[in-house]
């Protein structure tokens, strides 16, 4: 069984040029959780005026509608947005670390080093307090400014980012192919997870990689949704229904409501007014019922 972290009402809606209320996107929260997604990642406590699509991290907490079996939790870069997450009652904290000096700092405005330092921080504390973690370790593959990565820059950031419970690769950008995926994966060594992104049409294959290679978890996003608000041409992650739909028809479990999530982007596609980038939504499942 592989678990499925659902990372659409941060990740995706962070690149939307559409800020939706803290109530809808804590609707949205609620409806995926009811799907039977083991992970969602409800909001991200980061700065409002760099991301203003995720403002009112708070709000959106107290109107989940906390359920058995789902694990609630949100993105923090250092240790005040770790407060905020704490405060606001979130069971995990997940936090990203770039691969290269040039993305770190327009993403977390802070050398690699100096986010590795802010990890390193956030890690300590979290073990302290029993709150779940997840490293990400962004462009992890290759970089919009610095190109191809090196795998054993990658692979020696994963060492130092070992306290976490997992360490997930993310292809930032969409510009990985399923054998380097693999690769890399298999170097990492579990815990490890993979989080994709769509945009040269490998995502899928990806995902079918990095669990041949041992993968615990794949992040992805209802409808297809995200992007990177710091990454040019980056373009949405891989979709959860469409890759829920992979993965049953291959017999791996995952545990969630394929038609549920169906449902979820047909009711996020009239939120925001336009078609979402997943296909299973439109096309609908097969054999049909």
């Amino acid at each position: 069984m592989i678990s499925i972290c659902e990372v659409g009402p941060r990740d995706g809606l962070q690149n939307e040029k559409e800020v939706l209320a803290p109530k809808t996107r804590a609707e949205l929260v609620n409806q995926l959780a009811a799907a039977g997604l083991p992970v969602v990642e409800a909001a991200s406590f980061v700065s409002s005026e760099r991301v203003p699509q995720m403002a009112g991290a708070e709000e959106v907490v107290e109107e989940i509608e906390r359920r058995d079996g789902t694990v609630y939790a949100g993105l923090a870069l250092n240790e005040k947005g770790y407060d905020r997450l704490r405060a606001a009652g979130l069971e995990e904290v997940r936090f990203a670390v770039a691969a290269t000096e040039s993305f770190s700092m327009r993403n977390a405005n802070a050398s690699v080093e100096e986010a590795v330092s802010a990890a390193e921080k956030v890690l300590t504390r979290a073990r302290e307090d029993g709150v779940r973690s997840t490293a990400t370790i962004s462009v992890a593959f290759g970089c919009p400014f610095e190109g191809l990565v090196d795998p054993e820059t990658v692979v020696a950031l994963a060492e130092r980012l070992r306290g976490a419970n997992e360490v997930v690769l993310a292809d930032t950008i969409g510009v990985a192919t399923p054998g380097q995926v693999r690769a890399l994966v298999e170097r990492v060594g579990k815990p490890v997870g993979a989080h994709l992104h769509n945009t040269r049409n490998t995502g899928f294959a990806n995902a079918y990689a990095a669990l041949e290679g041992g993968a615990t978890t794949l992040d992805s996003s209802i409808g297809g949704l995200g992007g990177c608000p710091f990454a040019p041409r980056a373009t949405g992650n891989i979709a959860t229904e469409d890759l829920v739909y992979m993965l049953e028809g291959d017999d791996v479990e995952t545990g969630v409501d394929l038609d549920a999530l169906i449902s979820i982007s047909e009711w996020l596609e009239r939120v925001l007014g336009r078609p979402l980038e997943g296909q299973l939504y439109r096309a609908g499942r097969f054999p049909s019922e």
